[in-house]
């Protein structure tokens, strides 16, 4: 696994102000380049016409040109400090924002997107539609977070990642991936797994490793072993139990993390890769969230 492209889509938003430092970290971090995409979006613009543009009855041919034209000079000079057009290609397309992200990435060969997510106070219910659906139709990994306002990135030397594990089909294929870039970053690698209780109402319980004469508890430890002798990996684990979303995200708190590595299913598409549990853990979690 290697990331040497990274896309990062911006709408001029205060969050993409904020996350440009996380960006800037990861490419220091994977010896990666990025390139800088914006979305015109028509049908946006069709609904937002002026007055003036309503009584002239412009062709929206002509219009979108000159939207395109105003999106190229914001693009041009948004974040120019950080990432100069010099030595960060800009890239303006028009279309469905994140239709036209997820096929940017797929024909550029991009290995990562990076992007905040927009959902202010109504984060508890959803992400944002342009998130969401980049995280569902991109083939390549997703990074994402809602913290870029309030937290700023690590230093360099901080490099602690975590990676949550279902012990199901996909995750010999989520560790590796995860693995693979603890390494290729020189960070700390902790797997986090989620035993799901009998009654989902009862408290999450931490730090198991007394009760491992539990089966279940064996089970999954000796699979979690198997597992990482399988991609040569040697992290450090921790078990917890309750509700699966609950019981990842509290012991993902115990952790000093960088990022939350989970797994999409490889299918995209409405039972695909945004399921229920992919969504509310991308929602919620304390860190921001490498999607794979």
């Amino acid at each position: 696994m290697a990331i040497k492209n990274i896309l990062f889509p911006v709408d001029f938003s205060p969050s993409c102000l904020a996350m440009a430092a996380y960006v800037k970290r990861a490419a220091a971090l994977l010896g990666a380049d990025v390139s800088v995409v914006h979305i015109v979006d028509p049908a946006r613009y069709n609904g937002l016409q002026t007055g003036l543009e309503l009584y002239v009855s412009r062709p929206m041919a002509e219009l979108l040109e000159e939207h395109l034209a105003m999106g190229r000079e914001r693009l041009n000079s948004f974040l120019n400090t950080d990432f100069p057009t010099a030595d960060y290609p800009r890239i303006l397309v028009s279309g469905d924002a994140a239709t036209e992200i997820a096929r940017v990435a797929k024909e550029g060969g991009f290995d990562l997107i990076i992007m905040p997510t927009h959902s202010g106070r109504f984060r508890q219910m959803l992400l944002g539609s342009t998130t969401a659906k980049v995280v569902n139709d991109a083939d390549c990994p997703v990074l994402t977070s809602h913290h870029a306002e309030t937290i700023a990135p690590r230093p360099l030397e901080h490099r602690g990642y975590l990676c949550a594990i279902g012990l199901d089909s996909d995750s010999e294929r989520v560790l590796r991936y995860a693995a693979g870039f603890a390494r290729d970053v020189h960070g700390n690698l902790t797997i986090i797994h989620a035993l799901q209780a009998a009654d989902s109402a009862l408290p999450v319980e931490l730090g198991l490793e007394e009760k491992l004469q539990s089966v279940e508890m064996r089970e999954a430890l000796r699979s979690i072993a198997d597992l990482q002798r399988l991609v040569g990996s040697d992290a450090a684990v921790r078990v917890a139990r309750g509700q699966v979303k609950k019981a990842l995200l509290e012991t993902a708190l115990l952790s000093d993390a960088d990022v939350l590595i989970i797994g999409r299913s490889p299918r995209p598409g409405a039972l695909g890769r945004m399921r229920d549990l992919t969504y509310a853990v991308i929602r919620d979690s304390p860190f921001p969230v490498l999607s794979v």
